[in-house]
């Protein structure tokens, strides 16, 4: 089936892909676009992930859009409430009517003869192959795979007599009331697992390789709370994301400049809140804080069940997986009737779709990131990928707005192609994430780099973006704007019939 030519096609009904349509709708409302979603319906990861006590690991006062406020208290939400909101951003700006369900795009190519993306999508249900053309192509797939999370290979897990659950798979309505977990990880996913299912579980244990940095925060912006009474939702909105953006930016900074201080601050509020009876060598990472991504727990709730004892955690290797329990390297076994393997995600790119410019692969890992969007030698195209030190959606709302003023820029000057080239030699063998965890490491031979000077580095710094992406120049060099030869004749005539118009008014 083939589809009407498009001005934008939007990959992606996430976060990022509701929040791109909406700028386009509010800031180039003259624009056909359309949204393509493998899902039925629209949330992305916050409808994809439905394990107990799925929630934010940023403040929803910047994991909201800057255009329309989150007005709960709450600074960490819970996975439905993400997604409610995301529906209702969709609804209010009328994003729904736009999107195509059901279909995984497994293609993009560009034709320079054409100077327009031809995308191939599968339709799941059918299995029959549609095909969208569009001028630009915005992909907001994120960064994983949708199909299956990471799991490292663990000696006898088939062995083992009770259920072994991916948390990306997590099944429906799975009753685990007096059973013993064992949660094997110590990121995001595993911090968030360990406290919450401790409601209905025997116990819970967290087995973890290493230890990582665990700060509490507020469970609710009482400050908002407050104002809230006596000022205007989006002022009140707008405070907190500006407050929230400062105090982000100034801990990542010192994070990175006195490591050693904020180390001895982090440790001793963790010390502070787990008491006397929890080593706290399971909370003293091997690297300095904001090498990898930090972990938050609202209230301190897996300290709280720490203390009770409703939770234990371990910090050890597997041996092996016996029928009822894990045997580990230093001999210490643990029993256990359900094995959850938050081990992470496995990253891809483009949602796993071929790339192809004038027929040929691209590969991504030898291409430059433009202001960390565009991809160097692709035209036509972005990709909205949030920040990995604060909230994705303060990258992608400020990335939706740049393309915006891009999209707008080629209308304006007649220009049909535009294209990020590296003139300057800026390339380096650096993937673009800035981080070294586990899972980007992993997957480092499939993310593009990143250059050694602007607008090629990604410094993943939300002040710094802000300027260069909502009022930085187009014609910065780097990027080349091209016009077609028939679309200049067009233009050419159109100048010389005014021309001709305006002698014959003179003459007169």
């Amino acid at each position: 089936m083939k589809h009407k030519h498009l001005d934008v096609l939007i990959i992606g009904a996430g976060l990022s892909g509701v929040g791109a349509a909406c700028h386009l709708s509010r800031k180039c409302p003259d624009l056909r676009y359309g949204i393509l979603e493998r899902r039925k319906r629209v949330g992305g990861t916050w409808d994809l992930f439905r394990y107990p006590g799925i929630r934010s690991d940023s403040d929803m006062f910047t994991l909201g859009y800057n255009f329309r406020p989150w007005t709960d208290t709450k600074m960490l939400a819970d996975g439905p409430s993400i997604r409610n909101y995301i529906e209702e951003t969709a609804e209010h700006h009328q994003v729904h009517k736009k999107i195509h369900f059901g279909l995984k795009v497994t293609a993009e190519d560009w034709s320079s003869e054409f100077n327009r993306w031809t995308v191939t999508a599968l339709n799941e249900e059918t299995g029959e192959e549609e095909v969208f053309t569009a001028g630009f192509v915005l992909n907001c797939t994120g960064y994983y795979n949708y199909d299956a999370g990471y799991t490292p290979k663990i000696p006898g897990i088939n062995r083992f007599g009770g259920d072994v659950i991916h948390p990306q798979h997590w099944p429906d309505n799975y009753d685990y009331t007096g059973k013993r977990v064992v949660v094997i990880g110590s990121g995001a996913t595993a911090v968030t697992l360990v406290p919450a299912m401790t409601d209905r579980a025997a116990h819970v244990t967290m087995l973890q390789r290493s230890p990582t940095y665990v700060a509490s925060v507020p469970e609710q912006d009482l400050i908002s709370k407050n104002l809230r009474r006596v000022l205007p939702e989006m002022l009140v909105y707008r405070m907190a994301r500006t407050r929230n953006i400062l105090l982000q930016r100034t801990v990542f900074n010192l994070s990175i400049r006195k490591p050693k201080a904020i180390r001895r601050l982090l440790l001793a509020a963790a010390r502070k809140q787990l008491g006397p009876d929890i080593d706290m060598k399971h909370f003293q990472p091997h690297y300095n804080p904001w090498e990898e991504r930090m972990c938050a727990v609202p209230k301190g709730d897996l300290f709280k069940v720490l203390r009770e004892g409703k939770a234990s955690v371990v910090t050890d290797h597997i041996k092996n997986v016996t029928k009822t329990g894990i045997k580990l390297e230093s001999g210490d076994w643990i029993p256990a009737d359900i094995i959850v393997t938050a081990t992470g995600l496995d990253l891809q790119m483009l949602g796993g779709a071929e790339l192809r410019v004038d027929g040929t692969h691209v590969n991504l890992s030898n291409t430059m990131m433009y202001k960390g969007l565009m991809l160097e030698k692709v035209p036509n195209m972005a990709l909205v990928f949030g920040y990995t030190n604060a909230s994705w959606t303060l990258k992608a709302d400020i990335a939706s707005e740049f393309v915006c003023r891009l999209l707008k820029h080629m209308r304006k000057t007649g220009a049909e192609k535009v294209t990020p080239i590296d003139e300057e030699g800026c390339g380096s063998d650096v993937n673009f994430l800035n981080l070294r965890s586990g899972y980007i490491q992993r997957a480092d031979d499939r993310l593009p780099r990143q250059g050694n000077k602007d607008p090629w580095r990604n410094l993943n710094d939300y002040l710094h973006d802000l300027p260069a992406l909502r009022y930085g120049k187009m014609n910065d060099g780097h990027l080349k704007f091209e016009t077609t030869n028939l679309h200049k004749t067009k233009r050419n005539l159109v100048q010389k019939l005014l021309s001709n118009t305006l002698n014959i008014e003179a003459q007169r």
